[in-house]
């Protein structure tokens, strides 16, 4: 055999869209505690995106109990600010159920395209690890409202703002509920040229 799976048994295109297809972002979690290890594979899965010139601008942070307490307290104020108490102490209590956290970031690159070219590798590199962790029955949310634009966030992390930015904040585990999903037919979205 030759080509991409010489060697290897090639994946089967049913099962992959299957996978595919059948992922969602997972709004509500059991209280189950997802293995270290599970997330680490899809973090090593997660790599194997394309990347132009192979920067590799991925960086991923697992966030344990005293990181996700200040990043809630951090989400709490940016909350009360904006819309009040009583929605900031709303977000604040659904926070506190979430299981897993893991933050995804982008390294800082001063040419503008290669910076774009990063982004877009690193948000490859996101459904990578959404894919690797639904095969283990292991749900994802994506975040990205304003916590993460924060310079706090970051500090939070122990990250240097001048060295790299936030492309996600993820939270993990195992689906409460799988929400129903379709997509518009991909006819609507194609024009096949001449």
């Amino acid at each position: 055999m030759s080509g991409a799976f010489a060697g290897e048994q090639s994946p089967s295109p049913v099962v992959l869209a299957a996978l595919i297809k059948g992922r969602r972002t997972i709004h509500d979690f059991t209280s189950d505690a997802v293995p270290e290890a599970a997330v680490l594979e899809a973090l090593e899965l997660a790599c194997w995106v394309p990347n132009h010139h192979r920067t590799e601008p991925w960086r991923f942070y697992l966030l344990g109990e005293t990181a996700r307490a200040q990043v809630i307290e951090l989400n709490t104020a940016i909350v009360r600010a904006s819309k009040g108490d009583s929605a900031a102490e709303a977000k604040r209590k659904r926070w506190n159920t979430m299981p897993g956290w893991l933050v995804l970031t982008c390294q800082v690159n001063q040419d503008s395209a290669r910076e774009r070219e990063d982004y877009a590798a690193c948000c490859c590199a996101a459904q990578n690890l959404a894919l690797a962790l639904w095969a283990r029955g292991i749900g994802l949310k994506w975040g990205t409202g304003k916590v993460i634009r924060s310079p706090a966030f970051l500090e939070i992390l122990g990250a240097d703002a001048a060295e790299e930015f936030a492309v996600g904040l993820f939270w993990y585990g195992y689906p409460a509920e799988v929400p129903e999903q379709v997509r518009r037919p991909v006819r609507e979205l194609t024009r096949i040229l001449a």
